[in-house]
């Protein structure tokens, strides 16, 4: 088997652009556009813009961190890259695409592979109504903010919101409240990966809210849609004794 043709992706940070100069003078590679796998270098910040640049693209990514979180990211090495791009376990996702309708009727899509979520604006506590497939499910909720999450994204924001921690393989998402008023003891849900979610902001003019898909945001929203957008893929290389499975498994043991 051919080796594979390679390009390289760094962070801004100095661990990441030294990486990047020492494995480009190493080992041969191509511009980004050309790779069929990119290493990406530094923390799961520079994966996950990668992946949006290359989403539905045949091009496998292999990260190594030389970051903060690094999640997504295999170890750091300079030795037998070949070798382990070669031999790493592909892992495919899905992203969310996220639907908004704003206040002045004004509408936009974004894509996210961890989660979308929404956040009120002010120091008033957003009020929403979430429907599953078109069924009311919860008539109003009352709270700083609502996550759903993949479940690659389940161990960023939404575990930090005490969400649950989802196998790559359950065919769920997560769906998390932020600091939950009203029901109080509500603490979410897991959702079909199937499942059409609809979100209504009660009382838009005096409890704003934002809604957010990874990095983008839309504010001052009237509702937004959720699904998993199966037609849309992003393929991930991992080092077999270390691949995102394993991780997410470790993860619910950490202490």
């Amino acid at each position: 088997m051919a080796d594979p043709s390679i390009a390289f992706v760094a962070s801004e940070g100095e661990e990441a652009a030294a990486a990047l100069a020492a494995l480009q003078a190493r080992y041969p590679h191509v511009p980004e556009h050309q790779a069929e796998v990119i290493v990406a270098l530094g923390g799961d910040g520079v994966m996950l813009e990668t992946l949006r640049r290359h989403i539905n693209q045949r091009v496998a990514v292999f990260g190594m961190n030389r970051g903060t979180i690094g999640f997504l990211m295999n170890e750091f090495g300079e030795e037998r890259l070949v070798e382990r791009v070669r031999d790493a376990t592909p892992v495919t996702l899905h992203p969310l695409r996220m639907s908004v309708e704003t206040v002045t009727g004004a509408r936009q899509e974004a894509l996210a592979i961890n989660e979308v979520s929404l956040l009120r604006q002010t120091a008033q506590t957003a009020r929403i109504r979430i429907t599953i497939d078109g069924t009311v499910r919860m008539d109003d909720l009352m709270c700083d903010g609502l996550i759903v999450s993949t479940p690659a994204g389940s161990t960023a924001y939404n575990l930090s919101a005490h969400g649950p921690i989802v196998p790559i393989g359950a065919g769920v998402l997560a769906m998390t409240p932020i600091s939950a008023f009203r029901p109080r003891r509500w603490r979410g849900a897991l959702l079909d990966n199937r499942a059409r979610i609809g979100i209504e902001v009660l009382e838009i003019d005096k409890r704003p809210v934002s809604a957010t898909a990874d990095a983008t945001e839309v504010r001052d929203i009237r509702s937004v849609s959720v699904i998993e957008d199966r037609e849309s893929e992003l393929h991930l290389l991992f080092d077999p004794d270390h691949n995102l499975d394993e991780r997410l498994l470790k993860e619910q043991f950490a202490s």
